[in-house]
């Protein structure tokens, strides 16, 4: 209130996983600020964007945290847009302010279907998705987790990923509503990280695939010592998951393995697995549907299909978003029915339980976050040494997968080296994480007899080099 921010104020913020980012997050809902939460690996290009579409008239940044003054960045992405957001630094604490001039909160809230966050995606666009949801989206993403975890007030949990991830809000509403306890960190370092966990007891541990192998390669180096020794569960999402994932868990960490779910920046809950699942649906699943979600798969030709059959993944109920921020993107993510096309492929099962089999959109998931091929492609097009450039996403057991730029050079010109790349790509503003981990040079592209680039064929070849990564590996 001090600040300026009442009511529907849009407030953009980018801060590290900690408490005062949590107080903070709590007392804009309070006020009934509509919140920006921009995770921290974004950069000038995705940041600027989101300012500028949301119109935020704050932006809340931590200062130089982990060697990036975003204090600077906020400055460059501003200037960028042409926007100039009232820029707080929370260096020192969060403001202060008397919380006796706040209006009363009605109960029940009349204004519980309006939009209170807008999270931002890479999707199949070169521009970031704004993500519209309300309270009640959220609070329904929270308690499809807390129901099918069988969550309560004796669990202790974790936040080892971005708190500004749709996730965050996933454990925030889990800790609200049961009473559990959730141990943060700013970054997750194996080692460090898991002694805190050790110490205050976790028992449920999660964040995807990657953070389940780095439990595992800890655990394997002191056999004999469990890491997490009251572990009930592992359980995220955001990343395919290998099957033998879950039995490596149970069998050398212990508790009930790993019971995965499938989300996404839109729908933070879809389905989630069970303690209760059998061994082989935690390995080969997802999960079952959380409470209030409803799922159809859909044929290439619209009809339903059968249980098993494989089709396009798409879902409705509470936890849905409301809408983009663009409304031409809202109008195509939606059936007639008013299920939202997921654009992910799977197949349902008798038991209601489901597996992603891959996806309709060109995007690549790493470490759970989407990053478009496009935005790639066209930067790197841009080169002087790119003729012709395909970014693919291949397989990966760390990140779930990791990006690949298939460039076929100019003749005139030599070709281009990683270096090049990478520094050509932070030049034009594009974050780290979307970087392309490798980087493969072929005089031809295998083309349709339309000219376009068949990027499953690139796929197929790269994937089935296995561990040889090409130029790059070591990024």
């Amino acid at each position: 209130v001090g600040l300026g921010v009442g009511p529907g104020s849009p407030v953009s913020w980018q801060l590290p996983t900690r408490i005062d980012t949590v107080v903070g997050c709590a007392a804009l809902c309070r006020i009934g600020a509509v919140q920006n939460p921009i995770i921290h690996l974004y950069r000038e290009r995705e940041v600027g964007f989101a300012l500028a579409q949301t119109g935020a008239t704050h932006f809340f940044v931590p200062g130089v945290w982990r060697g990036t003054d975003y204090a600077a960045l906020a400055e460059r992405a501003g200037a960028e847009r042409g926007v100039s957001p009232q820029l707080v630094v929370l260096d020192d604490g969060l403001p202060d302010a008397d919380p006796a001039a706040l209006a009363a909160v009605p109960v029940p809230r009349a204004d519980e279907d309006a939009v209170r966050w807008i999270y931002y995606t890479s999707g199949t666009t070169s521009d970031p998705k704004g993500v519209c949801h309300t309270d009640r989206s959220l609070m329904a993403g929270g308690w499809g987790l807390v129901a099918a975890l069988g969550l309560t007030a004796a669990d202790v949990g974790t936040v080892a990923f971005p708190i500004a991830h749709i996730g965050g809000a996933d454990m925030l509403a889990a800790v609200l509503m049961t009473g559990m306890a959730s141990v943060m960190v700013e970054a997750f370092n194996p080692a460090e990280s898991l002694a805190l966990f050790r110490a205050h007891d976790v028992t449920m541990f999660g964040g995807g695939p990657a953070f389940y192998l780095a439990c595992l390669n800890e655990q394997r180096k002191d056999p004999g010592n469990p890491v997490l020794p009251r572990l009930r569960l592992m359980s995220g999402g955001g990343a395919p998951k290998p099957p033998e994932l879950h039995y490596e868990v149970m069998r050398e960490i212990g508790g009930r393995g790993v019971v995965h779910g499938y989300g996404m920046t839109e729908v933070p809950m879809i389905t989630s697995g069970s303690p209760d699942d059998t061994d082989d649906q935690l390995a080969n699943t997802e999960g079952h549907p959380v409470e209030g979600a409803e799922i159809r798969v859909v044929r290439t030709d619209g009809g339903d299909a059968a249980p098993g059959e494989e089709g396009e993944v798409r879902v409705r109920g509470p936890m849905v978003f409301r809408r983009y921020t663009d409304p031409e993107l809202t109008a195509a993510a939606f059936d007639e029915h008013g299920f939202f096309r997921t654009g992910d492929l799977g197949r349902l099962h008798a038991d209601g339980h489901l597996t992603l089999t891959g996806r309709l959109k060109d995007v690549i998931i790493r470490k759970g976050e989407n990053i478009s091929a496009r935005e790639i492609e066209d930067l790197l097009y841009e080169h002087p040494k790119v003729l012709d450039v395909a970014v693919i996403g291949l397989p990966d057991a760390e990140r779930g997968e990791r990006v690949c730029a298939v460039v076929q050079p100019d003749p005139q010109a030599p070709p281009l080296e990683f270096a090049e790349m990478v520094a050509f790509l932070k030049e034009a503003g594009l974050m780290i994480q979307k970087i392309p981990e490798q980087l493969v040079i072929r005089d031809e592209m295998p083309r349709n007899s339309t000219g376009k680039i068949v990027k499953n064929a690139l796929r197929e070849e790269y994937a089935s080099a296995g561990s040889d990564r090409g130029p790059g590996a070591g990024r």
